[in-house]
């Protein structure tokens, strides 16, 4: 769909590469408004949010360069929006849009639909609630019916891919068959967010952190599992910053305990509660397995959490009402 929009932007103002350029700017334009003007209590959630945003590279590289990245991030961030008004209907088109204008976009439905089927079973085994609401239904159908969308392209194109795309020597050897998976591209993927998100996030809003509470079993058994991930599955090839500056040690060894550490940390602060945050990365996580280990591939998830940071929600379960005054 992105190049749907440049080629009508092409068409209307024979600008060239330009007017695409601008028009990514202005898409960038409306992230940085949504996220970083200030919101009643939240505004200053909303300014430290936007500076953790602003932190991350490529989000200004992308900003001014005719990638699909921005507009699908866009609509991404317009889905969330929607969601967290209870606009479910209007929510689940924007994702439509944004699977159109890059598919891995897919993992953000799924996981709101991950999410609310999780809460759905929990209230109905555990709280022994049987009534089921129709505004439930909606907010499983919404999000599960936009990730079905998926499927249209796959019959578009034949394939996960068009051909002429996949025979492209640059094609990762990955995304040539639909069984092929990387581990190791799950692992880099926790690492970009560990220093692109928790890092920043700790230095902005500097949370009160005490190592007895860090030190839980629960948080020791994560490492544990991360360690032997890490052993088996070393992500050492990677494209992007991150892996750029583990260049500069002088072994695999030191790279590896730099890309641990930062997997590591992401872990413990995502990964404490099932809330809508932890469905959102362990999602994309698993997607990761299918894709190249870049560190841009993070920016629709930095954006969507800085979102959910800003208004000061990004660590609480979404409680829905039909108006919630505080997000507007």
């Amino acid at each position: 769909m992105p190049f749907i929009i440049f080629g009508f932007l092409e068409f209307l103002f024979k600008g060239g590469i330009f007017v695409g350029r601008l028009f990514n700017f202005f898409v960038s334009f409306l992230i940085t408004c949504i996220i970083g003007l200030p919101i009643n209590k939240t505004r200053i959630n909303s300014f430290l949010a936007l500076c953790g945003l602003i932190s991350f590279p490529y989000y200004l590289w992308l900003s001014g360069h005719l990638y699909t990245d921005i507009i699908a991030s866009f609509f991404v961030l317009i889905g969330f929006v929607f969601y967290i008004r209870c606009q479910h209907i209007f929510s689940g088109i924007s994702f439509v849009l944004a699977i159109a204008s890059r598919q891995y976009m897919l993992v953000f439905p799924v996981a709101i639909t991950a999410y609310e089927v999780f809460n759905y079973l929990k209230i109905k085994f555990i709280n022994n609630q049987k009534k089921q609401s129709k505004q439930q239904l909606i907010r499983i159908l919404a999000p599960l019916i936009a990730s079905f969308s998926i499927f249209g392209w796959f019959l578009l194109f034949k394939g996960i891919a068009p051909q002429a795309a996949i025979t492209e020597r640059s094609t990762p050897e990955v995304q040539l068959n639909w069984w092929s998976v990387e581990l190791n591209n799950s692992l880099y993927f926790l690492a970009c967010l560990g220093l692109y998100f928790v890092i920043p996030e700790l230095i902005l809003f500097r949370p009160k952190l005490r190592i007895k509470n860090l030190l839980t079993r629960q948080n020791i058994f994560l490492a544990a599992v991360l360690l032997f991930l890490f052993i088996i599955f070393p992500p050492l090839e990677a494209h992007g910053i991150l892996i750029k500056v583990a260049k500069l040690l002088p072994n695999d060894f030191l790279r590896l305990t730099l890309f641990y550490f930062l997997a590591l940390i992401t872990c413990w602060r995502f990964f404490a509660r099932p809330n809508l945050a932890f469905w959102i990365l362990l999602v994309n996580s698993g997607l990761m397995i299918k894709a190249y280990p870049w560190d841009k591939y993070v920016l629709p998830l930095l954006i969507v959490f800085w979102y959910l940071k800003s208004i000061g929600i990004l660590d609480k379960n979404i409680i829905h009402q039909r108006k919630i005054s505080q997000f507007l």
